[in-house]
């Protein structure tokens, strides 16, 4: 039958679904509750299914007949009309979906992940030279001209390493969006090539043996703070990240053990890592210990003894000691160990990288170099210990 406006303002609900046919698969249905919905009935690829198409009156028979002829063609495109129309409500709501908001959501998922305070730090105010021009910017409607706006207006500043970092974090918001089914490309792929190529310049650092000698001997003189001076002579033995000494805290020590374990929590790679102590080092850790051994931090900030000492404190006491930045970095006392460790020949190089807690790549390889360097890395680290006691001109030990 072909249905007229009023039969289907006027059908009687029945004590079971009512299904009203208009012919080619149209149809309204009668609820029990007497609530009627346009429904269409179709096949696709052999299987029987049903196309929702909205309730009447809302949607009138006139609308509902015209919903009808757009499924069909859909079918006569071999596309089905019921996916077609979640992937349309899944667009329109897309279009509601700020950048902003989907930034949110990542930045939330990093935090989950449990990622270095000093990388979300980082990645936050990256977003944050993002918003002016795409915060409030429908995800999905992103394009690459777009993105160059914030990246034109930090490059115009000469930072050019900031554009290619901030290029990459609105990648991995795009690509979080495009996993949340947000978006559907990454506008930053088509910036390759766009942007100024920053130059690398890398810190500098001592790596020749005699000059690095000179170097420890002019440490070991230097009559500025103890701490601070024991700080570059820990640096030198040991060789981490500035940072890794400067946060270090006295409960992460072992004398009778001779190791420093570091929490996963401080290290660039989140992964705990242990440091074998040599005996020299060892003797400045008790050194240090009659300075602040009675505080949380092996160097307090002299400001407020519950903060760690500055970033700034180790590079000031070099260029007191007349090394300019071109010549050695805080940092550098770790390419100045992996260089001369690496030319003495005496050391396994997986053994090197482990000790700098440069992290391999694959699991398994990686699970087995943890287990397997770990005596020689002791025996390297009390090596070097001694190597740097010769290096100053003193006797070995």
């Amino acid at each position: 039958m072909v249905l007229t406006d009023r039969v289907c303002r006027t059908a009687k609900p029945g004590e079971k679904l009512r299904k009203l046919s208009d012919g080619d698969g149209l149809q309204l249905w009668i609820q029990p509750t007497g609530s009627r919905q346009w429904r269409m009935a179709y096949r696709f690829l052999g299987k029987q299914k049903v196309f929702s198409i909205g309730p009447y009156p809302a949607v009138t028979l006139a609308e509902a007949r015209d919903a009808r002829l757009e499924a069909r063609a859909l079918l006569a495109k071999g596309f089905d009309p019921s996916l077609e129309k979640k992937r349309q409500k899944q667009e329109e709501e897309a279009k509601a979906v700020t950048f902003r908001m989907v930034a949110k959501e990542y930045v939330d998922k990093l935090n989950r992940e449990d990622r270095a305070e000093a990388t979300m730090k980082k990645v936050r105010w990256l977003l944050g030279l993002a918003f002016e021009d795409l915060g409030d910017f429908p995800v999905g409607q992103i394009r690459p001209a777009d993105v160059l706006v914030p990246l034109r207006r930090v490059e115009a500043k000469g930072n050019f390493e900031s554009a290619r970092r901030l290029r990459s974090t609105i990648g991995s918001v795009m690509r979080y969006a495009i996993a949340t089914a947000r978006a559907e490309n990454d506008p930053t792929v088509g910036l390759q090539g766009a942007l100024t190529t920053p130059k690398v310049t890398p810190r500098a650092a001592i790596t020749d043996a005699k000059e690095f000698g000179a170097l420890l001997r002019a440490i070991d003189a230097y009559i500025g703070k103890p701490a601070t001076r024991i700080s570059l002579q820990l640096m030198a033995l040991l060789f981490v990240r500035p940072g890794d000494l400067r946060l270090a805290e006295w409960r992460e020590f072992d004398f009778d053990e001779a190791i420093w374990s570091i929490p996963a929590s401080r290290m660039k790679m989140r992964r705990p890592h242990a440091v074998p102590l040599a005996p020299q080092a060892i003797a400045k850790l008790r050194e240090l210990d009659a300075i602040t051994g009675d505080g949380l931090y092996l160097f307090p900030s002299i400001r407020d003894e519950n903060r760690p000492m500055s970033n700034a404190a180790m590079i000031t006491a070099l260029r007191t000691m007349g090394y300019s930045q071109e010549e050695m970095s805080a940092h550098g006392f770790r390419a100045s160990a992996s260089t001369l460790l690496n030319e003495s020949s005496k050391w396994n190089p997986d053994a090197i990288e482990r000790q700098l807690a440069h992290v391999e790549g694959n699991d398994v390889r990686r699970a087995y170099a943890r287990g397997e360097y770990w005596d020689e890395r002791v025996r390297m680290m009390n090596w070097w210990a001694d190597y740097l006691d010769e290096l100053r001109g003193l006797p070995r030990q």
